[in-house]
């Protein structure tokens, strides 16, 4: 029985698989820092609570409804009104039956204007909503 011996040299350590990697990696975090960065509208200071659930198990398709202490809703980044708030979640409850919406109403705005929003997600079909509040500074 004859053995083939090769004289070729060991391969070393593959560096383009380990780029790919890498690059795949850090793709996917800023994509999803993105994500995370454009649902929270800086300009609305949530109320204080000392009690309440710290949900850090969040949906993946939560909407999140910024009201500014002014009364405008944000969406997304975008200024809605009421019809196209209504239009916008109308759209998506008809595709996700359990659809969940976190509201995020500024500590200085009117209850009226909650209301009108409250009322609004309603009306679109939506049962699911959840209030943001933050823990009061000691």
């Amino acid at each position: 029985m004859k053995f083939h011996t090769s004289s070729l040299e060991p391969t070393g350590f593959q560096m383009a698989p380990m780029i790919d990697i890498v690059f795949l990696l850090l793709i996917f975090f800023i994509v999803t820092f993105q994500f995370t960065k454009d649902e929270y509208d800086l300009k609305v200071a949530v109320p204080t609570a000392t009690e309440g659930k710290e949900d850090k198990q969040r949906a993946i398709s939560e909407i999140v409804i910024n009201i500014r202490e002014d009364g405008t809703t944000i969406v997304n980044g975008q200024e809605l009104t009421e019809q196209e708030l209504h239009s916008h979640l109308s759209n998506i409850a008809r595709v996700h039956e359990n659809q969940p919406v976190r509201l995020r109403g500024d500590g200085a705005s009117s209850w009226q204007t909650m209301a009108d929003v409250i009322n609004t997600v309603e009306r679109a079909g939506i049962w699911n909503i959840s209030f943001a509040t933050q823990k009061p500074k000691p």
